[in-house]
């Protein structure tokens, strides 16, 4: 018997190694489960119309337009535009987000005017943005080669012909399709 006490007093470094990598991996796991859970509950509609600067403007803009309602009944959220879909442009958007919270905290948007005055730098990083990833968000949904452009407007036919063929981007024709445009853009925009 006291070979055993002294034994479990006493535990060999393999042990002590194979027990720090179960409770790591065990751990691992309910942090990437709460990780994921929580940065999933944060492309909700709930969630980013929480706060009354987006229930109030934009989302207001939003349920006016056909990402919010139309004839085929899909509808598109936030996050469908905002929020990548793979985990590293996701993960790299949450954090430029985060740095977002900073108009919130420090109230530079917390009214509708002070909303207005900075809409149009709103608008602009996220159109840069957009403009930058090729208008990935977009292009969940939307591609040219998924365009019937038999049934398109002959204008909306002969734009889209001539943005697959200059390599035009979604944003670049399609500023304020879910939200109104800013006041103060220019003219060519």
């Amino acid at each position: 018997m006291a070979g055993l006490w002294s034994t479990l007093r006493k535990p060999s470094a393999k042990y002590s190694l194979l027990g720090l990598l179960v409770v790591g991996f065990f751990g691992g796991i309910i942090f990437w489960g709460g990780f994921n859970t929580a940065m999933e509950a944060t492309n909700t509609l709930e969630f980013c119309v929480s706060c009354h600067e987006m229930r109030d403007t934009v989302y207001q803009e939003y349920k006016k337009t056909i990402h919010y309602s139309n004839r085929t009944g899909v509808r598109a959220i936030c996050s469908d535009c905002h929020v990548p879909k793979d985990w590293v442009h996701k993960m790299a958007r949450k954090i430029q987000a985060s740095g977002e919270i900073y108009g919130k905290i420090m109230g530079t948007i917390d009214t509708p005017e002070k909303f207005e005055a900075k809409r149009l730098e709103l608008a602009e990083s996220e159109w840069k943005r957009m403009k930058g990833s090729d208008s990935r968000e977009c292009r969940n949904c939307h591609t040219f080669e998924g365009m019937n452009t038999e049934v398109q407007k002959q204008r909306a036919r002969k734009q889209h012909e001539l943005a697959q063929r200059d390599k035009q981007t979604c944003i670049e024709c399609h500023k304020g399709i879910a939200h109104q445009k800013p006041k103060g853009m220019k003219e060519e925009e």
